[in-house]
């Protein structure tokens, strides 16, 4: 009875902690100008030059790789983020859903609707192309390909599934062949290594110069001009004046030439997003010698980083325990809800994370650390809920007729004996969903919430292994030292119910 008041008493602990936090992110979020990008090199860069700029004169914060073009138009949408650089083609036919070209102005009367608009053309066209190895077979144009049936397309997963990317070059150059989905960071090393022969690419990318690669003519125009703008909430202007009207002086300021050469000194030179756009911003170059390994393990990032994941953890669990097993004992009880229930939580575990945070991002209405933990919530309750009944199904039949005899209540009796006596099951199912949740932690990083998901992220997008491992063995051995503590709070817990 006394540990499981204690463990009440803890997880109680841990939904207070949830609610300062919720509102020490509230109070930060007021007076700070928050930027967004995507998970790729460019956007990163992006990303960081407006927030430097608008650190110079207002509080600004980079909410950096936030997944693909829909996570982050609707975290600018609801308020998450206020402003973030886009390209007038995606505007075009992944925003507004145009076939047709439209011009700017017509761009912003149409954003206005719903509380934006699009600014700032910062000078640089990067648009869709696709590319080949350099000794690839006699292919210039994207035409040539419909002949060539045995190549191997590997595009990224948003340009498979937007409208100008191949579903609709599939039709313009009635190309016969299949696609396979591959992660844009790592699609040069496919290339290279000859495990397709076709990638997509963006017209800025620094590696295509680098490898040599031919870039085929799209010699029907299929596809529109990508001009680099910025998209963000109309109120912004009024809110920070000094920081807008700073970046607005970026307009026209970088041609496709300087962009490449920042995407180059990321991708190929070592430096970080933050150090390339301070060469930009700051009009000097960056003397930085390539990072190590261990700096990248043990960098300045690190100790945030490991409170990030440790609190979504922490609290994920906490939450789930408070749901899980309440329910757990409801299916232990009432078998014809059993099913029911056990369904429901199993059905949740087959989401894919992904899919289940783009839902909750619009439902919430914000990004970032909530819907990271509803997310992670109901990924841990499965093994709690199903310990929680199998534990108690387990309970001997004859100490609950006992219990009775003695005229101990249904309460009486769930919390004096039954729950006592299964609790080392339920704390199996507890180790289990908390081990599960320090690696699906690393999610949250796509949607701004931060953990050792960050430089998963990173490393992804600039094809880094060194800066993949730097986030993966952490969260390992995070994972391992979670279940050395439960083994040892469960031999605890054994030893206290066997005296």
């Amino acid at each position: 009875m006394l540990i499981w008041c204690r463990l009440q008493y803890l997880l109680s602990l841990a939904l207070k902690l949830l609610l300062l936090s919720s509102f020490a992110v509230q109070a930060q979020a007021a007076d700070t100008l928050k930027v967004g990008s995507k998970r790729f090199t460019e956007s990163y860069v992006l990303g960081e030059i407006l927030t430097q700029t608008a650190a110079a004169h207002n509080p600004a914060l980079h909410q950096q790789g936030l997944g693909n073009t829909a996570i982050v138009f609707n975290a600018l949408k609801n308020g998450s983020i206020d402003v973030y650089p886009e390209y007038m083609g995606t505007i075009n036919t992944e925003i507004l859903k145009h076939e047709n070209a439209i011009s700017m102005q017509e761009m912003q009367t149409e954003l206005a609707k719903q509380g934006l608009g699009v600014s700032v053309p910062l000078g640089f066209n990067n648009t869709y192309a696709l590319a080949m190895r350099p000794d690839a077979p006699d292919i210039k144009s994207l035409t040539d390909l419909a002949a060539k049936t045995d190549l191997r397309f590997g595009l990224s997963h948003e340009f498979l599934g937007r409208a100008d990317g191949w579903p609709g070059l599939v039709k313009r150059y009635h190309l016969p062949q299949q696609a396979s989905g591959l992660d844009h960071g790592i699609a040069y090393e496919a290339l290279t290594a000859k495990q397709v022969d076709v990638i997509d690419i963006y017209s800025t990318d620094a590696k295509i110069k680098q490898l040599g690669l031919r870039v085929l003519v799209d010699d029907t125009n299929y596809f529109p001009r990508y001009d680099a703008v910025l998209l963000y909430r109309l109120d912004v202007p009024a809110r920070f004046p000094q920081a807008w009207a700073a970046i607005q002086k970026l307009e026209s300021k970088i041609d496709n030439a300087q962009m490449i050469a920042m995407n180059a000194a990321v991708e190929i030179d070592g430096l970080s997003f933050a150090q390339a756009a301070q060469q930009f911003v700051a009009k000097s170059p960056a003397n930085v010698e390539r990072a190590g390994f261990m700096s990248k393990l043990f960098g300045a990032d690190f100790l945030k980083l490991t409170w990030q994941h440790l609190t979504l953890v922490l609290l994920s669990v906490a939450l789930a325990c408070l749901v899980g097993i309440p329910l757990g004992i409801i299916a232990a009880f009432a078998p014809r809800l059993r099913e029911v229930v056990m369904a429901t939580v199993g059905i949740l575990q087959t989401i894919p994370s992904l899919a289940l945070l783009a839902m909750l991002i619009p439902l919430l209405g914000r990004i970032g650390f909530v819907p990271a933990l509803i997310t992670l919530s109901l990924y841990a309750l499965l093994p709690i809920v199903r310990n929680t009944c199998v534990g108690l199904v387990q309970v001997p039949a004859g100490l609950r007729l006992a219990a009775q005899a003695l005229g101990l209540s249904s309460r009486d009796r769930i919390l004096n004996i039954d729950l006592p006596l299964a609790l080392p099951m339920i704390l199996a199912g507890v180790k289990t969903a908390a081990v599960m949740s320090v690696g699906t932690a690393t999610i949250a990083a796509f949607i701004g919430a931060g953990g050792y998901g960050e430089r998963i992220t990173i490393g992804l997008a600039l094809n880094d292994n060194q800066m993949l491992l730097a986030g993966a063995l952490p969260a390992a051995a995070l994972a391992l030292l979670t279940q050395w503590g439960f083994d040892l709070l469960e031999r605890v817990v054994v030893r206290k119910r066997d005296c």
